[in-house]
């Protein structure tokens, strides 16, 4: 085992530990903020033992968002293994609620970012990360209601495991259950959703990359994949996110340059599908469950299909913002209303409290499900002098996160009188 960087002080062993949080380092790099002062001034403290667990982990987030997963992960995994409970800022000195989120010892995109969920709300996030090295705390800390933050990851598993475990002996409401977590998982998600009615989501193969090799050097080989394979096809490795290693591949040939590229063997394989509209324009969508409940997140206009919001252009196009915003303030009698049964069917089979899809409209009308999962990121930190219509519709997203959360807790108070 490594040597540890950090050996805490007593007052970094204090039973909940006060951090800086990810929400608002966040946004300081998204204002473009450096953060190196931060840094420096976090490592002086840990180098002098005047540093807290809490201060700890925000360095590991820091490292993170400078760009350095790896060192951030390693001051992650060193501090965890000291302390494992901490407390995000809380936007008032008397919280009327306090909660639980149950973390994975993971980079800072495989948990929920629920603190941007929280932030204005009065609130007490308490985050307790589950690691394979320690068991979960007896008794466990005081809180209203829990929820898993983990996601479905392979890093993750072992904390789901535990968490589930302990599930049915829990003293207070479990919101996304680990179970129910680990369905999201992209080669899982198809078979969960197929046959709902409007809906279309392309199956996600696991494959080798000795298979991925024999279909480079003879197309049939795809269909004895998956029947429904065919170039052009999707290709990723098996637990990339964002986008990492994600492409389009139209022949054997490129299928080969691919492999020669990359050296995972272990992928995943999809159809491709042309959800360009009959502008040419690639359109894609996120939107947010809460409690079954489907909110309008964003949306993103781009001439390429392989959209992320940030890719879109969307802050130097009018247009493109118009559009978002007619999303956003229609969406109830508009998208959300056009893909009503596509979107119950998606709520009733994932049937998690919380969780986010990215998704397009096909030409057919039918609605194109690209993944779903319980992490992505939801926000309000876009300037309002160039999106002033995206406030209102996070807070309507925030509002109803805390109202389930209060819903909840009051529930479980009065079966308990």
């Amino acid at each position: 085992m490594e040597p540890r960087f950090l050996e805490l002080s007593e007052a970094a062993r204090q039973d909940c530990a006060d951090r800086i949080g990810l929400a608002k380092l966040a946004k300081m790099a998204f204002d473009g903020r450096d953060l190196r002062s931060i840094w420096q001034d976090l490592i002086g403290r840990v180098l002098d033992g005047s540093a807290n667990a809490g201060e700890a982990l925000d360095l590991s987030l820091i490292a993170q968002l400078l760009g350095d997963k790896q060192t951030g992960l390693a001051m992650q995994y060193q501090v965890l293994l000291e302390h494992r409970l901490f407390r995000s800022p809380c936007a008032s000195a008397h919280a009327h609620l306090r909660v639980l989120a149950l973390a994975a010892a993971t980079d800072m995109g495989s948990n929920t970012p629920i603190e941007f969920l929280l932030e204005e709300s009065g609130i007490e996030l308490m985050m307790l990360y589950v690691i394979p090295e320690a068991e979960l705390p007896v008794p466990l800390p005081d809180h209203d209601v829990a929820i898993v933050i983990a996601s479905d990851s392979e890093d993750c598993r072992e904390a789901l495991r535990k968490i589930e475990a302990a599930a049915p002996g829990w003293p207070r409401p479990l919101l996304n259950p680990p179970k129910l977590v680990g369905n999201l998982d992209r080669d899982k998600l198809h078979r969960i959703l197929r046959g709902i009615e409007g809906l279309d989501i392309p199956a996600t193969v696991a494959v080798t990359r000795e298979q991925v090799l024999q279909a480079a050097k003879s197309k049939d080989v795809l269909t004895t994949i998956a029947s429904e394979l065919a170039f052009p096809l999707i290709v990723r490795p098996r637990g990339s996110h964002a986008g990492v290693g994600l492409a389009k591949i139209d022949n054997g040939a490129g299928l080969q340059r691919y492999l020669d590229g990359r050296d995972e063997q272990e992928l995943f394989v999809s159809r491709f599908v042309d959800y360009s509209s009959e502008d040419g324009l690639f359109r894609k969508y996120r939107v947010v469950f809460v409690e079954g409940k489907p909110y309008a997140c964003h949306m993103a206009v781009a001439d390429h299909w392989d959209i992320w919001y940030l890719n879109a252009g969307m802050s130097a196009s009018a247009e493109k913002r118009l559009e978002e915003e007619t999303f956003m303030r229609t969406f109830d009698i508009g998208f959300g209303r056009r893909h009503r049964t596509a979107l119950a069917g998606v709520a009733e089979r994932i049937a998690l409290d919380y969780f986010i899809i990215d998704c397009a409209e096909n030409r057919d009308g039918s609605l194109l499900i690209f993944e779903a999962d319980n992490t992505a990121v939801v926000h309000n930190m876009d300037p309002p002098a160039i999106f002033p219509y995206k406030a209102p519709q996070m807070r309507k997203i925030f509002d109803a996160f805390v109202a389930m959360l209060e819903r909840r807790a009051a529930q479980a108070r009065e079966r308990a009188a």
